[in-house]
């Protein structure tokens, strides 16, 4: 077995070689921290110490609410509340959502509201508007950083605004400025995505709550030797922006915020089946046999993912589907192709399975209940002439064998009372742990499939680094992603499986470990198609490019371009080793709103994807842009921005901004995620940044409303920063003096 500390510790070494890394550390980290990463007290209009008026004293709450202190002992100021209402449309396999987030503000002050929210990660956001009073204004695209230069702008003119930016393509976030005392902004955003099959069960998945992320700290990097035999260290920051994904999380202890309404209406245009709502209480009305609608009962907080399954009617389902959307000259295609289930079973391949599990602080509670057990019915599955390994990891990483062992009884035994003894706790360093499972000694075995299966909640801001390394480092592997929990990173998940050639399975709750990991099982067992690919006809654009591989009960799904209205398309590939082919006949296709969207989401990502294998930042950044802008897109370099005409913050009067809490997600541990912490039982801001507010008692709080006396001032002016520079600078100077002292080699006599 081997253990390697991630956060100090690990294998002794020379003291010479501790002093020099520990040099080398202290100034490249000591730099990074005087640098440190911007605020939103660097971006945000000024603010000014609160007055009396206006604040509240946690006595005078009695229901729960975000409290910001002010410089006023005793007295805070209320934070906006949110509520949320999201109506969704499923047209065959195409989803139109519309979310209204309605800002309120119950104090006697202008606020800004900030909120991370999250959104499926295939969507494609392309419409905003807000309103005020019976006007609504519509939002335009814009290059990102001029977005963002418009907002500001127009939050210091006291000019209500608001600017929706993606933060990650299923994270966003949603600033509001000027929101004037006792009022309400709305704001709605539109976007539409396609709808998953899998075998004979259609998903809709609504994300409601962004998970805290752990964000690995700036690592000082060992660049080279300078004249004087001095060390040359630059920082690498694995997670530039973690400001932006880091917002207050309420403490469970103090009720749920943030309350959602969900409709769904589904038109499927063929008879449907069953339909279930896996996680929320629904009410469900069937007009007819082709269309339903589905709601939940009551507002319910935002802490977990709304997940919609149905089944279409056995005499029902299409083998293959075409719906068009013709723009201008073009024609955008959508295509969705069932293969055949074979009639014979394909031999069994053996196996080497590398089970990678997370045993982080994320993971705590239902999570990990839910992984332990899935991974020991992975290990039941192993066969004779299978090879097997298990790497777990928090911020250290532990790998049990020193190589892939035989799937035997006794080995098998070892695993399994490795997992079962496992808990949760600490950081989430997915890096190492991807690292390590990548690590093929025997790579070109061309007798066993090499598969590598993550189980983890993804629960992380540094996933670039990842990626990046999937990229420089699959080689023969496949790697296939368990998303853990009620909230799992789906964009990680899925783009993990998608770079590494393999797929993805949800767990939400512990009652669905068993035929998930059985759907996921007979994926494992080999691809049903492989080698796809347009092979002829009509001549297309068509993401994704190439085609990924396929597995049991997933379908073909293919968007396109063209200017052609008719034709035919030949798309082929291999089903085991027998050749496979299907034919599309364009002038079949059906009308399909919103296809076009869907096509320029599935080249953005195809573009961000070139990222991974080593293409320039700003030849990625160029064409995203070009695409974006074409088609009315937020992307990670632009964003939609909408301002009124004329200024409602009167002059004087100044604006305070806040981020906006979100609740823990549905089962997670709040004291394993960020620590235990007595004096701030309330709200923590992010996973390894001091807590910035704090929440009042709520109708029936389960703790002290007086502790809430504790808190962190809002920015007033400048926190020190020369004085952090210059000590940064001489401790940067002694460490590298250190550095030069014990690199220096000794002089021949």
């Amino acid at each position: 077995m081997t253990t390697i500390s991630l956060t100090g510790g690990g294998p002794q070494r020379s003291p010479l070689v501790f002093l020099r890394r520990t040099a080398i550390a202290a100034a490249a980290l000591l730099t990074a921290f005087a640098a440190g990463p911007a605020t939103r007290a660097d971006t945000a209009p000024p603010t000014a110490p609160a007055e009396t008026s206006g604040l509240v004293q946690v006595d005078d709450m009695h229901t729960g609410a975000l409290l910001l202190k002010s410089t006023e002992a005793g007295k805070y100021l209320e934070a906006p509340r949110l509520k949320t209402d999201v109506a969704i449309t499923v047209t065959g396999p195409i989803a139109r959502a519309r979310i209204t987030q309605r800002f309120e503000n119950p104090t006697d002050k202008w606020v800004e509201g900030v909120y991370v929210f999250p959104l499926p990660q295939n969507s494609g956001v392309d419409t905003l508007r807000m309103q005020i009073g019976d006007r609504f204004l519509e939002g335009d695209v814009k290059e990102r950083q001029e977005a963002r230069q418009i907002y500001e702008k127009a939050a210091a003119a006291g000019i209500k605004t608001t600017l929706i930016e993606q933060q990650r393509p299923n994270m966003f976030t949603n600033s509001v400025a000027n929101i004037g005392p006792h009022e309400t902004i709305v704001v709605q955003i539109e976007y539409q995505e396609a709808i998953r099959l899998d075998g004979d069960k259609l998903s809709l998945r609504v994300p409601l709550v962004v998970g805290p992320r752990y964000n690995p700290l700036p690592q000082p990097v060992f660049t080279g030797v300078a004249y004087d035999d001095s060390a040359i260290v630059s920082v690498s920051a694995p997670v530039p922006d973690r400001d932006a994904i880091t917002p207050p999380v309420l403490h469970p202890n103090y009720g749920k915020i943030n309350p959602v309404t969900l409709k769904v209406t589904l038109k499927s245009g063929v008879a449907l089946a069953a339909i279930e709502s896996q996680f929320h209480p629904a009410d469900i009305a069937r007009p007819d046999d082709k269309t339903a609608t589905i709601e939940l009962k009551g507002p319910v907080p935002a802490d977990r993912d709304f997940v919609l399954n149905w089944k279409l009617a056995a005499n029902a389902a299409p083998q293959a589907t075409l719906y068009r959307e013709t723009i201008g000259a073009d024609s955008y295609y959508l295509a969705m192709i069932v293969p055949p289930v074979g009639t014979t079973v394909p031999k069994r391949q053996p196996r080497e399975a590398i089970f990678v599990i997370d045993n982080s602080g994320s993971m705590a509670g239902e999570s990990m209940g839910q992984a332990k057990k899935a991974l020991s019915m992975a290990l039941k599955e192993l066969k004779p002439g299978d090879k097997f390994n298990v790497v777990r990891f928090d911020d250290t990483l532990e790998v049990l064998f020193q190589d892939a062992v035989p799937a035997d009884a006794a080995h098998i035994t070892t695993a399994y009372n490795f997992v079962t003894g496992l808990e949760a706790n600490g950081g989430t360093e997915i890096y190492p742990a991807l690292q390590a499972a990548l690590v093929d000694r025997t790579p070109n075995d061309k007798t066993r499939l090499r598969q590598v299966i993550f189980l983890t909640d993804g629960a992380v801001g540094n996933e670039d680094q990842v990626l990046a390394e999937i990229g420089k480092s699959l080689g023969r592997s496949r790697l296939f992603t368990v998303g853990i929990g009620s909230a799992p990173n789906s964009f990680l998940m899925e783009h993990i499986a998608r770079l590494g050639r393999g797929t993805f399975t949800h767990i939400g709750s512990e009652s669905e470990v068993d035929a998930r990991m059985t759907e996921l099982f007979n994926k494992l067992e080999s691809p049903v198609m492989t080698d796809l690919r347009v092979a002829d006809g009509v001549k297309l654009e068509t993401w994704p490019n190439p085609v990924p591989d396929l597995y049991a009960g997933e379908p073909v799904v293919l968007t396109a371009v063209t200017p052609a209205q008719s034709g035919k398309v030949r798309i082929e590939g291999r089903m085991g080793q027998a050749p496979w082919s299907a034919m599309l006949d364009l002038a079949t296709a059906v009308d399909g709103n919103g296809v076009s969207k869907l096509w320029a989401r599935s080249k953005i990502g195809a573009i961000e994807d070139l990222r991974y294998h080593g293409a320039k930042e700003g030849d990625v950044d160029a064409e995203v842009l070009k695409v974006a802008l074409a088609h009315h897109l937020v992307s990670r370099v632009t964003s939609l921005v909408a301002v009124d005409v004329t200024p409602s913050r009167p002059d004087g009067e100044t604006l305070t901004s806040s981020e906006m809490p979100t609740n823990l997600p549905h089962g997670w541990n709040f004291e394993k995620v960020f620590g235990e912490d007595p004096a701030h039982p309330y709200v923590k801001a992010s996973l390894d940044e001091t807590m910035l507010t704090k929440l009042a008692m709520a109708d029936t709080p389960k703790g002290k409303p007086g502790e809430a006396e504790e808190g962190v001032a809002l920015p007033q002016t400048d926190a020190g920063t020369d004085l952090l520079l210059l000590l940064s600078a001489l401790f940067s100077l002694s460490g590298i003096g250190l550095a030069a002292l014990v690199n220096r080699k000794p002089v021949r006599k």
